[in-house]
């Protein structure tokens, strides 16, 4: 029997294996010699090949590849894809000079290839029909969706999944549009693999936003929580209060008509009504709106006496609030409220004040006295010409005055016997007699 270099023999007698014989001359008696090219599969028509790889002389000759149902085998030689080998046990010859590699990938994941070029493997028909390619160019991103469930991002590049055991699903998008679509799937972008490719912009609910890309203004933003790609064009968003503000002036020094120096303490309240033109338009609103109140404060000040202005106090706030209206709203305000807090006088003037005040104040005090003894004293006429009338009223006044000098007296000592007595006893008989 002639065995041939690239062959392999395997010797069987009644069934069982016997030995191996390499590329050569034989003269056997065995019942039966099966003979192997080792350039191809080993299949064994014999005996079954878990049976063969139970003998050690057979198993170190082959390449032993077991293949789950969840994976698939990918045999290269020189560099090259030969075969796509699926679930089971395979077995192959080993050489003198071994080129062939085996790669096992599973079915659930990406196929990333270790020993050969993706872009190889696909001119090969039979795997390119196991697989499912997609292409992210430099400017988009790829979501990858597993049977419906988002998966992962994908980043530029060529990628491969197997189509055989669950179905992939792809969603390019293009980041140089920094808009997301309104149908987009809110809550994915609230997953952490989005994060590196997500702004994400908060407008609280006393805010608004000026939105922005690359630096050109876009459009106001109401309150609420925008999401914008991360791409090559920057987009920001200026957030503004709108809430009611207050601006203060202390201690702004003005000269009233009659060269008085008065200092004021002044306060308004506002609120932002155009975003826009408060922060495109204007550099610096706060610093204009407190010109502006000074400048009004000078013209009304300015036009009145130091007595006229202290009685107008009230109306200083409805004078500056009527002329700044208009020029509020061209800042982009809107003016609600304003007033003065104090007006502060020189030391010299509040001193002579104080002393017209005091001056004031007592000459209504003896007003109001003369005014009182005189009712004082017409109540006494009165009451005079009443007892001067009636003897007996004389007498009960008479009591009253006792009555009044007995309160303050804590001890009485009595002497003189019963003439005393007697007196008092005349004094009520004869009060008694006056009544009847």
């Amino acid at each position: 029997m002639q065995i041939k270099q690239n062959e392999v023999g395997l010797v069987f007698k009644n069934g069982q294996f016997v030995k191996i014989l390499d590329a050569g001359k034989y003269n056997l008696f065995f019942d039966d010699v099966e003979i192997f090219n080792l350039n191809e599969k080993f299949l064994p028509k014999t005996s079954e090949l878990n049976i063969l790889l139970t003998y050690n002389t057979i198993a170190e000759k082959l390449h032993l590849i077991d293949v789950k149902e969840t994976e698939i085998c990918v045999r290269y030689e020189n560099g090259k894809l030969v075969e796509i080998l699926n679930a089971g046990k395979h077995a192959y010859w080993k050489k003198t000079t071994d080129i062939t590699k085996f790669e096992i990938f599973s079915l659930l994941y990406r196929f990333e290839p270790k020993n050969i070029d993706l872009n190889t493997l696909l001119q090969n028909e039979e795997f390119s029909k196991l697989v499912q390619i997609v292409e992210v160019k430099d400017n988009e991103i790829c979501l990858h969706f597993q049977d419906k469930v988002f998966k992962d991002i994908l980043k530029a590049g060529k990628f491969a999944y197997w189509n055989t055991l669950t179905k992939h699903d792809f969603q390019l998008i293009d980041i140089t549009n920094p808009h997301i679509p309104e149908d987009f799937k809110k809550q994915l972008l609230l997953k952490p693999e989005f994060a590196p490719f997500v702004n994400l912009f908060i407008v609280e609910p006393y805010e608004k936003g000026l939105f922005f890309i690359d630096k050109k203004f876009q459009n106001l933003l109401e309150p609420g929580n925008y999401y914008f790609w991360k791409g090559s064009k920057d987009v920001k968003i200026d957030k503004v209060d709108i809430r009611q503000q207050q601006l203060e002036i202390s201690g702004q020094e003005i000269m009233s008509k009659d060269k008085v120096t008065l200092r004021f303490n002044f306060v308004c309240q506002y609120k932002i009504s155009n975003p826009h033109k408060a922060l495109l338009e204007i550099k610096n609103y706060s610093n204009e709106l407190y010109i502006l109140l000074q400048l009004v404060l000078r013209e009304y000040v300015g036009a009145f006496t130091l007595d006229e202005i202290l009685l107008k106090k009230q109306e200083i706030g409805d004078y500056v609030t009527q002329n700044l209206k208009e020029k509020a709203l061209n800042l982009g305000l809107d003016l609600i409220f304003a007033g003065v807090k104090d007006v502060i006088l020189p030391g010299d003037i509040k001193d002579i004040l104080n002393q017209v005040l005091i001056a004031e104040k007592k000459a209504q005090a003896n007003v109001i006295m003369r005014r009182e003894e005189t009712a004082s004293t017409r109540s006494l006429l009165n009451t005079a010409k009443l007892m001067e009338d009636n003897e007996l009223l004389f007498k009960l006044k008479e009591l009253e005055y006792i009555e009044r000098i007995s309160e303050k007296i804590n001890q009485i000592s009595i002497s003189g016997g019963s003439q005393i007595l007697d007196q008092f006893k005349q004094i009520f008989v004869s009060l008694k007699e006056e009544k009847k």
